[in-house]
């Protein structure tokens, strides 16, 4: 199954899917604190944009980020700064920040599986991967010569740049 046939199958589904190499995946249900900590990473996304005052948009999960012809995945949350969408998009084609909440069934697809895919879009400078459980949390960057800089994190502020904002990760486990 390609992109665009999955974007048209799911559309009519319930629930949440991704597509990896051309096979669909349900998502499993959340747990009470995987969606407290998703809500409150989103929160701080949205103010931290707002704050600095930049032409961006935090979308919460439900948005497609297309890796390949044959994977698309639904980050728990995303930055993308251009444009603005029309209001029947279903996919951010290039998103700046993408963000995964840890759950028990996709710590090693979020930590190996899609490390890759997500930098494999030239956009992506940022891919935080956040446990609700507890710190530490992970924040991959991408370095102006494309390496990826790894940085493992308890609380603090958190600076994204680009796009050129901070945010406090103190309050991401609930």
């Amino acid at each position: 199954m390609t992109v665009e046939q999955f974007l048209v199958w799911a559309e009519s589904q319930d629930g949440r899917y991704e597509l990896v190499n051309g096979e669909i995946f349900s998502m499993a249900a959340e747990r009470s604190a995987h969606a407290l900590t998703k809500f409150a990473v989103q929160s701080a996304l949205a103010e931290g944009i707002r704050k600095a005052g930049l032409p961006c948009t935090m979308y919460p999960d439900g948005m497609t980020v297309r890796i390949s012809n044959r994977t698309a995945f639904e980050p728990d949350a995303l930055v993308y700064c251009g444009p603005k969408l029309p209001g029947g998009a279903l996919e951010v084609l290039a998103p700046v920040i993408v963000v995964e909440v840890l759950s028990p069934s996709t710590r090693r697809i979020d930590a190996a599986k899609k490390l890759p895919g997500y930098f494999s879009l030239p956009s992506v400078h940022h891919y935080l991967i956040v446990d609700p459980d507890e710190p530490p949390h992970i924040h991959h960057r991408r370095q102006a010569d494309g390496t990826i800089l790894t940085r493992i994190f308890n609380d603090g502020v958190l600076r994204l740049d680009p796009p050129g904002f901070e945010i406090a990760v103190g309050g991401f486990v609930v």
